[in-house]
């Protein structure tokens, strides 16, 4: 039986350079991947004298395919595609969500369409200089949240008669009705210092909450009151939040606010991953160590609006911003 010619995948090179470190020769490695052998020749061959490197690999066969198809130069030759490129790198955007906008705002304007492979291309892969560091630097990171990643001290027993999330409204869980918030602190500099974040659950929505150099309870609650104040009551439903002594209070905050409060388990971020995500999104902005207090509300204002604003793949490249201004002004929606 003859073995297939076909592409190799980045998994498919990191298993080759794993089986050349095991001493694996082409044809034991062409046999596990089930190509051809010449398939693994000419793959090695790609960096000539050098040892095989999967990463290297991958950028000379993302080359070879956009000279292919004419996108290596094409930001370098358009001017207005480059700067709307640099433009929203510089605002966090990643590069799918770059080329997905690209396809919403010029729809019949070809010269205006780049994939995301390009954009990697472009600053990762080719050699000219002009590349500002400032772009890699400011790519989203990926960061996991998952784990038992806590403050140090168990905070079960400092909130009194918390209503668990397992008593949530099944409606929470699927995103299907709007309306339903994810709240945490984000701690600064030897957390003497904070920010609060709401963020809606079915839309993405972030609100960034300004704490006044305090984060007690009575602070926050008051803080999280004057932020719902401006929701209208569709859209201010639950809110699930940690365990953290701030929200002590949750029960004066529900009467006030009429917003329901749901509390996660105990170290278990994960069942609060809107939250978690939208928070990792401003620590591209405010890295650990930031202190919050010297942030101005102006600032906190200008990085909400940036993050709303940026499509989601989540939302069919839609932004949070323009997802939830529909909801406002159709209030009959339920």
């Amino acid at each position: 039986m003859k073995t297939a010619y076909k592409r190799l995948n980045q998994y498919n090179r990191f298993e080759i350079e794993k089986l050349i470190a095991l001493g694996r020769n082409n044809i034991q490695i062409a046999s596990a991947l089930s190509v051809h052998p010449s398939t693994i020749s000419r793959e090695r061959n790609r960096l000539k004298n050098e040892p095989y490197n999967a990463i290297k690999a991958l950028g000379f066969a993302v080359e070879k395919s956009l000279n292919k198809r004419g996108g290596k130069k094409k930001m370098d030759n358009n001017p207005k595609l480059k700067n709307f490129v640099y433009s929203q790198l510089k605002l966090h955007w990643s590069p799918q969500q770059i080329s997905n906008a690209l396809k919403q705002f010029y729809p019949f304007d070809p010269s205006m369409q780049i994939s995301h492979e390009s954009i990697y291309y472009h600053i990762y892969v080719q050699p000219e200089k002009e590349v500002e560091k400032l772009l890699i630097s400011q790519l989203r990171q990926k960061r996991n949240y998952r784990g038992n990643v806590r403050r140090g001290v168990d905070k079960r027993t400092t909130i009194k008669d918390p209503i668990r999330i397992d008593e949530r409204p099944q409606e929470v869980a699927t995103r299907e009705i709007p309306g339903h918030w994810e709240g945490d602190l984000v701690l600064g500099k030897n957390r003497e210092s904070a920010i609060g974040t709401l963020v809606e659950r079915t839309t993405r929505f972030l609100i960034i909450v300004p704490l006044k150099k305090k984060k007690d309870a009575t602070s926050v609650r008051k803080a999280f009151e004057k932020a719902f104040s401006n929701i209208p009551k569709h859209l201010k439903l639950s809110l699930t939040y940690d365990n953290g002594t701030e929200m002590a209070q949750h029960k004066l905050f529900t009467k006030n606010s009429k917003v329901k409060v749901y509390f996660a388990h105990p170290y278990s971020p994960w069942e609060r991953p809107t939250n978690e995500n939208t928070n990792g999104l401003i620590r591209d902005y405010f890295p650990k160590g930031t202190d919050f207090n010297l942030v101005t509300k102006n600032e906190l204002n200008t990085i909400q609006n940036q993050i709303n604003e940026r499509p989601r793949k989540t939302l069919e490249y839609e932004s949070p911003l323009n997802t939830i201004s529909r909801l406002y002004m159709n209030q009959n929606f339920i």
